[in-house]
């Protein structure tokens, strides 16, 4: 069965769980107020440390007009990022430091950073025995060291570029002292470091100045060298000759192939005018002579006085004849100047036509010459580039080892730290502080109280309460004694008490007996009514077993031997093993004789090495008295009533490694009134058990069922087949559980006696 499963019927009652706090609040009480007086004791005698704290900038400290030339003019600017800051707290709580100010602060000579000084006995006795470590075995540098290191708290303030040092101490005085001193030794670490970085430059750039020296000489050297040797000798706009002249015949090859294209062009256009016959006065170069331009001139007066002398003379007339005449010669000048204007161009095309070739001659040498150059030309720029590297590299070690020499003549090295607020004397003590040492302590020791409590009533189970909706059948009757049953002044069922969930007491039979240690006055206890009881579930209407209107009808029914077959110990055992169940419910119609049954089942399965449990629910606790030296033993009445824990009712048997939980000496009465807590019962026990052996009794099927049927296997005890055993077993049957089996314990030791075990 699982917890889910038993959980399903039962639940916590808050009210009943925190009702025992009120039940307990002396108890609780006197906890708190011992745990209380305790702190308050420790916090007054305990001894009391002082706390003081020193810190630490870390920012550039060096001076605009010292800064090195080409640095970051933004002196605001921080120098360390998280990590550096990180960085730097490690350094501050490192070995070297803090040995020099536990040398500077003599530390090794007091108590407390070496606890060798002033020994007490009980110190060394503990190391005599063995118990505690031996300081002496510890060097006296490592063990201020290692007093120091707790103590020393040092970090980085959030968000900041400052570091905190924090220093506890018994002294006021030295836990200010110490951490000023180690933000001390820390700067000057820094500067010492910084100083020694200075002189390791100047020491190697001095012969690393004198070597690029020589260096930069012979660079400058070989490309003064293969300039000469190469003839590239520069001209204008730092070219070399060659392609500077090339430029220049290529621009004078232009201008020539323009003038030759022009004067062709002119003399094609006179050629073709005279060829023609057409007017000279369109051509540019005609009108341009200036004999031309004279005989046009002439022209215009011979024009003009032929037209004068027309107005009084005949065409025939000798002066108009003679100065037609000299019109046509002057037309005929005209031409012949034209005609040499001509050739004069033609001759003007071919002189730029040789010029022009000559000029492509002297490019095409050009060009070579200058594809010669451009190849050595990348020669030289690679030796002039080395050389302006060297020479600048040179420069740069030149500008450093200066202000490296300087710096260190001067003794002047700037550190990127400095203290911004040292550590101030405490006057109060940081531990310890009686108020909240107190406080804490009582809260704590109050929610502890509570919890325990708390915790030990659910355990105990008398915080649970059958969940709503949960159905238990009711029982008939509650298990007592004869006597008490037949008293006279006894309730009537509907004044009994109304059960809240199934009781594993069955029907036993009215010759059923409980143990002697039911007294007298406990029988008299138990037969008076309880008044207004509290349900758990709402009770269904019950009846007397006693009261019996009909008999019961004789049902002729086969006996159970050839119905079901019978098995004896052996085979019983082998079966609850084989299944793996958890339960194991005996049934015992002929009374107690045979409950030995369910012993010798329960004590074969613990001889097969399962850890086994035997639950006596009979009325005389006829399966609990053969396995104990006494009848008087706390049970389940016990543990029902809350008067009793599991470890208080669970008792080993005396002839195995079974254990049982006998019936008990409560009232029970008392026990029934818990009866709904037996489910949660047997939960525990299937949990901490591999079987959980029950014997019931002379019990019915509502009774049995009320341990739960999962996991579960039935068992009837049977000495003799008679009519009792077989109406017993067809009842079951019919009641829902068809896997019955018969089982006899004829043929064994009687359960009293030793077994196997007791004999190994």
């Amino acid at each position: 069965m699982s917890v889910q499963s038993a959980a399903a019927d039962v639940d916590v009652d808050l009210r009943q769980l925190f009702a025992s706090l009120a039940r307990n609040w002396l108890r609780i009480l006197l906890f708190v107020l011992v745990v209380t007086g305790l702190a308050f004791a420790f916090a007054s005698f305990a001894t009391k440390h002082y706390k003081a704290q020193t810190q630490v900038e870390i920012a550039p400290r060096e001076s605009i007009y010292t800064r090195p030339a080409g640095s970051n003019n933004d002196g605001d600017k921080p120098i360390l990022d998280e990590q550096g800051v990180a960085t730097q707290v490690q350094i501050i709580s490192s070995n070297e430091i803090l040995k020099q100010v536990a040398q500077k602060l003599g530390l090794a000579r007091l108590r407390e950073f070496d606890e060798t000084i002033n020994m007490s006995a009980l110190s060394r006795v503990l190391i005599l025995l063995g118990l505690k470590n031996d300081p002496m075995d510890v060097p006296a540098d490592e063990r201020v060291l290692k007093k120091m290191r707790e103590k020393l708290n040092v970090f980085g303030v959030e968000k900041t570029r400052i570091i905190a040092i924090e220093f506890s101490s018994e002294d006021p005085k030295l836990a200010a002292a110490i951490p000023d001193a180690i933000a001390a030794a820390y700067i000057a670490g820094q500067g010492a470091a910084k100083s020694e970085s200075n002189t390791a430059a100047a020491d190697f750039l001095a012969p690393e100045i004198a070597d690029l020296s020589k260096q930069v000489r012979d660079a400058e050297a070989k490309v003064a060298a293969y300039r000469a040797q190469s003839d590239l000798l520069m001209g204008g706009n730092n070219a070399t000759l060659a392609t500077q002249q090339l430029a220049e015949l290529s621009t004078e090859l232009s201008r020539v192939r323009a003038n030759r294209a022009a004067a062709e062009g002119t003399a094609d256009s006179v050629r073709k005018a005279l060829q023609n016959g057409g007017s000279l006065d369109s051509l540019p170069e005609v009108l341009s002579s200036d004999l031309i331009q004279r005989l046009r001139e002439r022209q215009a007066e011979l024009r003009a006085t032929i037209a004068d002398l027309s107005t009084t003379m005949l065409d025939n007339h000798p002066r108009v004849r003679a100065a037609k005449s000299q019109l046509a010669d002057l037309d005929a000048q005209i031409r012949n100047e034209a005609q040499k204007i001509m050739k004069g161009l033609v001759m003007q095309a071919d002189a730029a036509k040789a010029r022009e070739s000559q000029l492509v001659s002297d490019v095409n040498q050009l060009k070579a010459a200058s594809a010669q150059a451009g190849e050595q030309q990348v020669d030289l720029d690679a030796l002039q580039r080395d050389a302006a590297a060297k020479r600048q590299q040179l420069e740069l070690y030149l500008t450093n080892y200066r202000e490296a020499a300087s710096r260190q003549d001067r003794n002047y090295v700037p550190v990127d730290a400095r203290v911004a607020s040292p550590a101030s004397v405490p006057s109060e003590p940081y531990f310890p502080k009686v108020g909240p040492i107190v406080g804490a302590a009582a809260a704590a020791s109050l929610l502890l109280a509570a919890i325990f409590t708390l915790l030990r009533e659910l355990f105990s189970g008398r915080a649970m309460r059958p969940a709503p909706g949960a159905r238990f059948a009711p029982i008939d009757e509650v298990a007592m004694p004869a006597t008490a049953r037949q008293q006279p002044d006894a309730p009537e069922p509907s004044a009994r008490l109304e059960p809240a969930v199934a009781s594993a007491f069955a029907d036993r039979g009215a010759e059923a007996q409980w143990p002697e240690a039911v007294t007298e006055p406990q029988m008299a206890e138990q037969s008076r009514p309880v008044a207004e009881p509290e349900p758990a579930v709402k009770a269904e209407p019950v009846a007397e077993v006693e009261s019996v209107a009909e008999p019961e009808p004789v049902v002729e029914v086969q006996r159970p031997r050839s119905v079901l077959g019978e098995i004896d110990i052996e085979k019983a055992a082998e079966k609850l093993i084989a299944s793996g169940a958890a339960r194991a419910i005996f049934v015992s119609p002929e009374g107690d004789e045979a409950a030995a049954s369910a012993i010798l089942v329960a004590r074969e399965v613990s001889d097969a090495g399962l850890r086994v449990l035997l639950l006596d629910l009979t009325a005389s606790g006829a399966a609990s008295r053969p396995m104990l030296d006494s009848g008087l033993l706390p049970g389940i009445t016990d543990l029902l009533a809350s008067q009793a824990q599991f470890s208080d009712v669970i008792h080993a048997d005396l002839y195995s490694d079974c254990h049982v939980i006998p019936v008990g000496t409560a009232d029970p009465v008392r026990a029934m009134r818990a009866a709904d807590r037996l489910p949660i019962i047997m939960q525990s026990l299937t949990t901490a058990y591999d079987l959980v052996v029950v014997e019931c009794g002379p019990a019915d099927a509502q009774g049995i069922s009320r341990l739960g049927a999962e996991a579960t296997e039935v068992f009837l005890s049977m000495l003799e087949p008679d009519d009792e055993v077989t109406k017993a077993a067809v009842k079951l049957i019919e009641s829902g559980y068809p896997d019955l089996t018969l089982v006899t314990p004829l043929g064994h030791e009687p359960p009293g006696t030793p077994g196997r075990r007791s004999a190994a």
